[in-house]
């Protein structure tokens, strides 16, 4: 690509060519003969011949320390906020190579225009639909996507599990791309003749501008709980940062928000989108009103509808909702939506159930925040399991320290008996996140926790000492088939361990 297409909207500063400072017409003249940029790179690893290097500046790192290796690699056009001190011209195969150096006012912002210009607005080419919230973003997300699947469109996701290109699945490393990845993978949906993208927005891709640029047919807000302090330092920096995606939703597009959640007004107050809300207590757009349930599953009455599924909780219900409202609000057919929504499944590592002997249920859940602990637990002990609930979790590392006594607290509110293991500890001490954990325990739930940091010990121990009719929850990693200790990735699957569990226990009976 022209350069001078890459740069569009990029504000420029200046241009060296090597140090010297180009001006006037000798600059337009040098962006006008870059006819051939050969890619598009914020890691200086992936730098090739004639590509172009930005160096942005992140929260911790400054991207101009990575300038020297990027330019060794092969860029010859690096975009940054101020030229090295120290000329970077590689000799290779005898001739020196000319490197281009253009300074600009704000890294970030030119990240997500060159990437937006480099794959030629991908967004606009696609419905995208945007999910954010603390949880349920990956529920109401996938749901989106298997639900418009079904209905006979080819369909992209953008997910914490996975990326999906049609039915091709891609492995993910961020709940949400960087820019370039992003538009390189809405880029590529387009051309796979995708016609929807449903993805997950999480805040620290607001927060570091990696969705800016992109063209939103609507934005569903979830709910907002405490999560990630640890990066946004007080809440209200973290309500902050998801309203702002609703800020910049164009009038055209939809914004769909949970007024069951005190700041589903909030999030929507200063949006040019049509505004739509959802709702399982109050009047609203979409209502919701659970009619029974069962650990199979419950009856829902949906604006009038009633709709049997798969799933039980008043999160779930209100999850069903969201995607039913999308559903309408994108032109799907109303009884198409019914009929399929009525078949769908948790998706991986959502309250995702094993049945052992004696009827007892393990689940398997990703609730990591206080508030997701607290739903899904309120859900199961509402079921009133007569071998009472027990509930195995623990907190990670190197993250929110203050969300751990919380946990700690509801834990014991809501379980009959609860195992403190390990989560993802990371660099921290084990031993340590436990006693942050049991700082919020009154001695009442200290009696009746038990403290076994191995997680796969700690999970076999629970259900082995199960009761009859009793359900176990193992929460906090889900669909993760990985424990970070330190900093190396060990393989561990809860689903694989409860497995195991119930074959021991089923030994020693």
């Amino acid at each position: 690509m022209n350069l001078g297409d890459l740069l569009h909207g990029v504000n420029v500063i200046r241009e060296f060519q090597g140090r010297e400072e180009l001006r006037d017409g000798t600059a337009m003249q040098c962006l006008a003969n870059a006819n051939d940029v050969k890619g598009v790179f914020a890691d200086s690893r992936k730098c090739k011949r004639g590509s172009l290097f930005i160096a942005v500046n992140g929260a911790k790192e400054n991207g101009g320390q990575y300038i020297r290796d990027a330019v060794e690699k092969g860029a010859q056009y690096i975009v940054c906020e101020n030229i090295p001190e120290n000329e970077i011209e590689p000799l290779r195969n005898g001739e020196r190579d000319i490197v281009v150096y253009i300074i600009v006012k704000d890294s970030r912002e030119a990240l997500y225009k060159i990437a937006t210009n480099y794959y030629q607005n991908p967004s606009e080419k696609i419905k995208l639909v945007g999910v954010t919230g603390t949880n349920g973003k990956t529920s109401v997300a996938t749901l989106l996507y298997q639900t418009f699947t079904q209905l006979g469109h080819k369909c992209g996701l953008i997910s914490t599990i996975a990326n999906y290109i049609g039915d091709k699945k891609f492995t993910t490393n961020n709940t949400t791309p960087g820019s370039i990845e992003l538009n390189e993978l809405l880029n590529n949906m387009v051309n796979e003749g995708c016609k929807y993208c449903f993805m997950e927005v999480s805040s620290h891709s607001i927060d570091q501008e990696r969705i800016a640029g992109l063209k939103y047919e609507g934005g569903i807000f979830t709910n907002l709980t405490h999560d990630h302090l640890d990066y946004h330092k007080t809440f209200e920096n973290y309500r902050n940062c998801k309203k702002r995606f609703f800020d910049l939703l164009k009038k055209e597009a939809f914004a769909l928000t949970n007024i069951d959640d005190k700041n589903g007004h909030y999030m929507v107050q200063n949006t040019s989108a049509q505004v739509y809300t959802y709702s399982c207590r109050d009047i609203a757009d979409y209502k919701t009103r659970i009619v029974e349930q069962s650990i199979d599953g419950m009856q829902l009455n949906i604006n009038g509808t009633y709709l049997n599924c798969n799933f039980i909780g008043e999160y779930n219900a209100e999850n069903l909702t969201a995607i039913y409202g999308a559903a309408m609000l994108l032109g799907a057919p109303h009884d198409e939506v019914v009929k399929i929504m009525s078949s769908l499944h948790s998706v991986s590592g959502r309250l995702e159930y094993c049945r052992g002997k004696d009827n007892i249920v393990a689940a398997v859940d990703y609730a990591h925040t206080p508030d997701a602990l607290e739903n899904v637990l309120k859900t199961l002990k509402s079921l009133k399991p007569q071998g009472g609930l027990i509930c195995v979790f623990g907190c990670g590392g190197d993250r929110d320290k203050t969300k751990r006594p919380e946990m700690g607290k509801i834990a014991g509110k809501y379980g009959d008996k609860i195992y403190v293991t390990s989560d993802n500890p990371r660099t921290e001490n084990p031993l340590v996140i436990i006693d942050d954990i049991k700082s919020g325990m009154t001695q009442e739930i200290r009696e009746k926790t038990i403290i076994i940091p191995d997680r796969k010990e700690a999970i076999i121990e629970a259900i082995k000492e199960a009761q009859p009719n009793a359900i176990v929850l193992i929460a906090g990693k889900g669909h993760e088939d990985y424990q970070i200790i330190g900093t190396t990735k060990y393989h561990l699957d809860d689903k694989e361990v409860v497995k195991t569990a119930f074959e021991i226990k089923e030994k020693i009976r």
